[in-house]
C-alpha cells in the first residue's frame, strides 16, 4: 500500500506558501507599513465546515512557531529583486494569532484577518490550505498518495494523444495548486511529477517551499488584494490601479511585470493601462471572465498602443485544466505569447474528491471598504453594497448580475 496523502502538520514552514505573498509583503514593508485591513473567509459552494472548527483551530495554533532557517533563507537570498530589509524582517517574523478570528457565526464557519496588512499577509494561504486539508481528511482519511499521482500521469497520457510535439514544445503550465489543495503530499508529488515527466515545458510553482526544496522557478507577481487597498491607501478613487500599478513598478523596478487586471473589469483596467504601463509590464494575469475574450481586447489594446502583442505574455489562471489550456494556446498562438497557471486541477483532482471553492478576500483598508468588481459576477466581492455602487459609477461599470 502507498503512502498516506495526509502529514500530522499541514503546513510545515514559513515559506509553504504562494510567491506573490512575498513580493507584495515587501511593497508593503517598503510603502504601507502602517496599513491596517481586514479580510473575510467565504465558501462559495456553501459547503457545511463547522465539524472541522476544532481541528482547524489546532493547525492554526501551529502556525505560530514557523520561523524560517538558514537554508529557507540562502534560497530567498539568491532572489536578486528581494530586498535585505525585507529578509531581515522576514526573518524575525512570527504568525501573531491574535490577528486570526475563527468561529461559528450564522451556522458557518466564520473567519476573519483583522491587523496590520504587514503582518497579516501571510495568512491567507495558509489558512485556506488548513481548511482545505482538514476537510479532506474528515472526508477521506484513508487516501494514498498514490491515487493523486496515478491520475496526474492519466492527465500526461491525455496530452501527449492530443498535442504534437510542437504544441508541447511551447505550451508552458505551471503549478498555481497551494491554496485548495488536496493535502500538502499531494501538491508535493504533483509538483515533483510535473518537474520530472510533463510532456510540455513546465515553467514553475508558486509555492515557495515546494521551489526551495525541488530547485525549480518559483512564479507570482500581484494579488487582487494590492490594487484593491490601494482603494483606500491613494488619493482618488479613480485613480487607485494606477496608484497600485505604479507602486509596483516602483518598487521591482521593471522585474514582475505581469499585472492583474480583473479588480474592477478589464476595460476598466484597460482605460488605466495606458503606454507607460503597457511598456513597463510584461504582461497581464486573466483570473475571471470568458478567457478568449479578454485575451481578444488584450491584444487589441496593445495594438492601438502601437506594441507587437508577441513582446508580451498572457498568463492564464482562472479555473484551469490542461484541456481547456490546450485549446486557449491553440486559439492564441502566433498572435501573443502565453502561459498557463494551474491550480485546483493539478492538486485537488483525486477520483471521487469534490475541491471546495473557497476564498479569503480583503474587504477593509485603514477602516474603509474595499471591493473587487469581477468580470465573472459571482466573484464580486464587497462588504458594502453602496462603495461597490459608487465604485461602479466612478469607474462606469454597468452591473452585470
Amino acid at each position: 500500500m502507498s503512502e498516506s496523502a495526509f502529514a500530522e502538520r499541514i503546513v510545515h514552514n514559513l515559506l509553504d506558501t504562494d510567491f506573490y505573498k512575498l513580493t507584495m509583503m515587501q511593497g508593503v514593508l517598503h510603502n504601507y507599513p502602517d496599513a491596517d485591513v481586514e479580510w473575510e473567509f467565504r465558501c462559495r459552494n456553501g459547503e457545511d465546515l463547522r465539524p472541522y472548527l476544532a481541528d482547524i483551530r489546532h493547525q492554526l495554533e501551529l502556525l505560530s512557531d514557523l520561523t524560517l532557517d538558514d537554508g529557507q533563507l540562502g534560497f530567498l537570498e539568491r532572489i536578486s529583486f528581494l530586498k535585505p530589509d525585507f529578509l531581515r524582517f522576514l526573518r524575525l517574523f512570527r504568525f501573531n494569532l491574535r490577528y486570526v478570528h475563527v468561529g461559528i457565526e450564522n451556522d458557518q464557519l466564520a473567519l476573519r484577518l483583522k491587523g496590520p496588512w504587514l503582518h497579516v499577509i501571510l495568512f491567507e494561504v495558509p489558512l485556506l490550505a488548513i481548511i482545505s486539508e482538514v476537510r479532506n481528511r474528515h472526508l477521506h482519511p484513508r487516501m494514498r498518495l498514490a491515487e493523486a499521482g496515478d491520475q496526474l500521469y492519466r492527465k500526461f497520457d491525455w496530452l501527449r494523444a492530443n498535442a504534437n510535439e510542437d504544441e508541447l514544445a511551447s505550451l508552458q503550465v505551471a503549478d498555481f495548486g497551494t491554496r485548495r489543495r488536496f493535502s500538502s503530499r499531494v501538491q508535493e508529488e504533483v509538483v515533483r511529477g510535473l518537474r520530472d515527466e510533463f510532456p510540455g515545458r513546465f515553467v514553475g510553482t508558486s509555492n515557495v517551499d515546494l521551489a526551495w526544496k525541488l530547485d525549480i522557478k518559483p512564479l507570482g507577481t500581484m494579488a487582487h488584494e494590492w490594487i484593491m487597498a490601494h482603494q483606500q491607501l491613494g488619493p482618488r478613487l479613480i485613480d487607485s490601479q494606477i496608484a497600485a500599478l505604479d507602486c509596483w513598478v516602483r518598487e521591482y523596478r521593471g522585474l514582475l511585470g505581469i499585472a492583474l487586471t480583473d479588480c474592477i473589469t478589464m476595460d476598466a483596467f484597460l482605460n488605466d493601462f495606458d503606454l507607460y504601463f503597457a511598456k513597463l509590464f510584461d504582461g497581464l494575469r486573466h483570473d475571471s471572465g470568458e478567457p478568449l475574450a479578454w485575451a481578444e481586447k488584450a491584444i487589441v489594446h496593445y495594438q492601438k498602443l502601437g506594441i507587437d502583442p508577441m513582446t508580451k505574455t498572457l498568463v492564464f489562471s482562472d479555473g484551469l485544466n490542461l484541456t481547456r489550456s490546450l485549446e486557449i494556446f491553440r486559439a492564441l498562438r502566433g498572435r501573443i505569447n502565453v502561459s498557463f497557471g494551474i491550480g485546483t486541477n493539478l492538486t485537488c483532482d483525486i477520483p471521487g474528491v469534490a475541491p471546495m471553492n473557497i476564498v479569503l478576500k480583503m474587504t477593509d483598508c485603514n477602516g474603509s471598504p474595499v471591493a473587487k468588481i469581477s468580470d465573472e459576477a459571482a466573484k464580486t466581492q464587497c462588504r458594502d453594497e453602496n462603495f461597490v455602487a459608487y465604485m461602479r459609477h466612478v469607474f462606469n461599470v454597468h452591473s452585470k448580475e
